[in-house]
């Protein structure tokens, strides 16, 4: 012979309200993962920018010893004139595409032979930032 439980009328129904606080619980914890994901997306695709950035500011360098080695005497440095025309279109150009508002004259000349790189571009997703700024000193050997 069976024994029947019965449950008190007064805790008829909680069973419904535990799932439903559960349901709660687990909703706003997959939210906290989504957001998780947002701002991990957010983070490789800032950290790919820079990667490109690097590499622009190291072709800006290539091009500074490619006017260095084209010059008719040797290691002549490269002129203001021509510094800044290392920014120039071609140069812009081919960065921009990946770059959003890419400074167009990254180059400047410090003197002696020595120039800085500065690799600049806007960022929408962090608004209350800075714009990002990559700056380079190099320096090429040279009178």
């Amino acid at each position: 012979m069976k024994k029947q439980c019965h449950l008190p009328k007064a805790q008829a129904g909680f069973t419904l309200i535990e799932a439903l606080v559960a349901l709660l619980v687990l909703s706003i914890g997959m939210l906290g993962v989504a957001v998780m994901q947002l701002k991990a997306l957010q983070g490789a695709h800032a950290a790919y920018q820079r990667s490109l950035a690097s590499l622009a500011a190291q072709d800006a360098q290539e091009r500074l010893w490619a006017v260095m080695a084209n010059a008719p005497d040797e290691l002549v440095c490269p002129s203001w004139e021509e510094a800044q025309n290392i920014g120039g279109s071609s140069w812009h150009a081919q960065w921009v595409a990946f770059l959003p508002e890419l400074n167009s004259s990254p180059v400047s000349d410090s003197g002696g032979c020595q120039f800085d790189i500065s690799v600049g571009w806007s960022d929408r997703r962090f608004e209350n930032e800075d714009a990002p700024v990559f700056e380079y000193t190099i320096r090429l050997p040279g009178s």
